[in-house]
């Protein structure tokens, strides 16, 4: 606490004018900084003994001293100082080091030490080591950013220092407290892309910082010139990619539709110590939360001593917390609460009343958390936001999976949590992050099919709507390598999971079929392009069971997951979600269902037939009325298909006359399910899922009889063992039986 006093009692200092209204003369500020003091001494001397804590406190005293003593000595140093002949900045040097990697910097230190580094007080080697240490203890002053990029005009640093300044701000840009008048210096930044050496940093900068307004004519054409110049680089690639996101109308020019890492990790110096400001900054992690409508509850759990959840603390950009504090004035509390903070917001009333005011927190990942600012997101469209969150998704995700390194699985489950709350959200917003498409690009072929298979699986149905067959080399080859050679259990989890992803592509896509083509979306495609997308994401499902059903002995299990993928989704697309496509299930699965002994699938095809008709039936009806067919128009083959398919199954389950119109089966099928004769016996008593049902209608309804003959199931008797069959909860057989057969033709 002493050491924190004297701290700022010698900041306090009267110093020049160039920093008289630096933000060092921030009485909160300097209150903060004595917070994290006390908590720091506190903490230690928790966990020591007396002697231990009064060593301790006294070391911790004389490196405060020391830094602060270092600091003015950057301050007022002489120019050009040769580091090797100058024992003394070696050792502040090393000073301010220690303490920034370890304890992090207040914001006024950095904005002194920033401002030294950036001058050319010293040689580039001293500022190169400056700015390496400019680690935050909590936030960074947007005013230190902005004195410190207007060094960069008076061009006394160095090409490597203005490199690294670049990589700092990309690293450090959700800890900088407000980003509005940095944003003022866009043109400063653009005109630095003409130096070959930034224009990748700079390019990542303008990503994070470029907002709607931004985005100029002007400009555009200058990156497409720079393009011309340099080549289709990945960093220009992205910041034309955005501009065209915010303004489509003002790039004629086609650009590749799959997504890419396009910066290098500009993290890599900081990342350790990062990894410790969030820590520092933030309670114990939260338990996954449940998102609802109301304000996020967060109970903390006991953590180990080395462990770190990957969501940031919502924490607003404001460093005011409320008015009654010691040394806060009500002029303070009313200038620096014009926005309402994300912190303040308990209740979905509170958000509609303050949505033109609201201030979001300083790291994004923050709201992955919360509901109600979720809602925010979801409701304001700021693509600034959204570009925000999805930067430091790639960044963490990329950072984070532990599968990128050999034997890195000590986080799994801080990894594991991580991936739940990222799926919550979608789940919550109902729609797929683009940082997690490119995570799934980057990931899948590292993967090895079981670490996170639920939440990585899951983040597969999320993905969001694009052309099957562009992303099929990249998410879906690699997949079904994975599938062919996993358990029968891995099988069924994926064959879920595309039955989710096919939902929300049938979701998004009937939706904006009242726009009549996909301008909207990432594609630039017709109408009936996106409808062949979907086609082909059915037809691989289809080729993926049809394959992993030989491959597990026709497994019943296996074949429950395959049908119910087209009983829930495939077989009512024309109906439930008003789009004109209608796509049968191959005959490998249609044939294996249809002999199944298992009387629980054969109701389950009943019933996915009896959909199929009710939606080609609506289909023809349709194009009836409007006498003109759609632009993806049912084809005459899928009628065909459909009659195919109807007359086998009419032929097996009553009239006794299977495959007769050219259909071929091997008789060894019919011998290995028990039926000798089945071009005459095969119906509904003598199908080998449906015998035992026979059975024991005969010995409930007929009791007297001696013996039991299944043959005698004729007439009123048919008639009888029908409502026995409807009543023993087949339903979809009761559905299929009275929509497609005559019951005149009773056998």
């Amino acid at each position: 606490v002493m050491s924190a006093r004297k701290r700022v009692k010698s900041s306090q200092t009267p110093r020049t004018s160039q920093h008289s209204n630096s933000y060092q003369t921030n009485l909160l500020a300097w209150k903060l900084k004595e917070d994290l003091s006390n908590s720091r001494s506190t903490s230690k001397h928790g966990q020591n003994s007396p002697v231990e804590d009064s060593e301790q406190a006294d070391a911790d005293e004389q490196a405060e001293d020391a830094l602060q003593i270092a600091v003015r000595y950057f301050e007022k140093g002489p120019f050009k100082t040769s580091r090797s002949k100058d024992k003394t900045l070696e050792k502040h040097l090393k000073t301010v080091e220690s303490v920034a990697w370890k304890n992090g910097l207040a914001p006024e230190e950095i904005d002194i030490l920033l401002n030294v580094a950036l001058s050319g007080k010293f040689g580039s080697a001293v500022n190169s080591r400056l700015l390496r240490c400019m680690i935050p203890a909590t936030l960074i002053s947007e005013d230190s950013v902005v004195k410190a990029v207007s060094w960069l005009c008076v061009g006394k640093c160095c090409g490597s220092t203005k490199v690294l300044f670049y990589r700092w701000l990309v690293a450090m840009f959700d800890f900088i407290d407000h980003k509005e008048k940095i944003n003022l210096l866009y043109g400063f930044f653009f005109a630095s892309l003409q130096d070959d050496a930034l224009c990748p940093y700079v390019c990542h900068f303008l990503y994070l910082l470029t907002k709607k307004e931004n985005v100029k004519p002007f400009r555009v054409r200058k990156l497409l010139d720079l393009q011309a110049k340099m080549g289709r680089q990945p960093y220009l690639h992205a910041l034309l990619s955005l501009y065209k996101f915010f303004d489509p109308t003002l790039i004629s020019v086609s650009l590749p539709v799959k997504k890419n890492i396009y910066f290098k990790n500009s993290e890599n110096l900081w990342k350790t110590a990062l990894v410790a400001v969030r820590q520092r900054n933030q309670e114990p992690s939260p338990e996954p939360l449940k998102l609802m409508l109301g304000p996020a509850t967060v109970r903390p759990r006991k953590r180990k001593w080395n462990s770190h959840s990957l969501i940031p603390v919502l924490n607003s950009s404001s460093h005011s917390k409320e008015y009654g504090k010691k040394g806060m004035r009500l002029s303070d509390y009313l200038s620096r609460n014009r926005a309402f903070s994300g912190e303040q917001l308990k209740s979905f009333p509170q958000l509609l009343q303050n949505i033109h005011c609201l201030e979001l927190p300083s790291q994004m990942g923050a709201v992955l958390n919360n509901s109600l600012l979720l809602h925010y997101i979801n409701c304001v469209r700021d693509e600034s936001l959204l570009l925000r969150l999805y930067h430091w998704l790639s960044q963490t995700l990329q950072e984070e999976c532990i599968w990128y390194q050999v034997n890195n699985y000590e986080c799994e489950k801080e990894f594991t949590n991580f991936l739940d709350t990222i799926i919550k959200a979608e789940c919550f917003l109902q729609e797929g992050f683009d940082s997690c498409e490119a995570f799934l690009y980057k990931s899948l072929p590292l993967w090895d099919g079981f670490c996170c298979r639920s939440q990585f699986l899951q983040l597969v149905s999320w993905f969001p709507f694009s052309s099957f067959s562009e992303v099929k080399p990249f998410i879906f080859d690699r997949l079904a390598q994975l599938f062919f050679t996993s358990t029968i259990y891995f099988k069924c989890s994926v064959l879920e999971n595309l039955k989710e992803l096919l939902q929300n592509w049938l979701l998004w896509l009937s939706m904006d079929i009242h726009l009549k083509t996909v301008t909207d979306s990432s594609l630039e495609t017709t109408f009936s392009g996106s409808m062949q997308s979907v086609f082909e994401l059915i037809h691989y499902v289809g080729w993926l069971s049809t394959n992993a059903l030989r491959l597990e002995s026709n497994s019943t299990f296996l074949l429950h997951f395959v049908l119910d993928f087209y009983e829930k989704k495939v077989c009512d697309i024309y109906i439930n979600y008003n789009l004109p496509l209608v796509v049968l299930f191959p005959p490998g699965i249609f044939y294996l269902a249809l002999l199944s002994l298992d009387s629980s699938i054969l109701n389950q095809l009943c019933y996915i037939m009896h959909r199929y008709r009710n939606n080609l039936t609506a289909a023809k009806k349709n194009e009836l009325i409007l006498k003109k067919k759609s632009e993806f128009i049912f084809s005459s083959k899928t009628y065909q298909e459909y009659n195919h398919y109807l007359t086998a199954m009419v032929g097996c389950l009553w009239t006794s006359k299977p495959f007769q119109k050219g259909s071929y089966f091997d008789p060894e099928v019919f011998k290995m399910i028990g039926v000798a004769k089945y071009k005459t016996s095969l119906n509904l008593v003598h199908h080998p899922a449906l015998l035992s049902y026979a059975i024991s209608f005969l010995l409930k309804e007929y009791p007297e009889e001696r013996t039991v003959n299944v043959s005698s199931i004729r007439g009123k008797k048919w008639n009888e063992y029908l409502d026995y069959l409807f009543s023993e909860g087949l339903q979809g057989l009761k559905l299929f039986i009275r929509s497609s057969i005559r019951h005149s033709s009773v056998p």
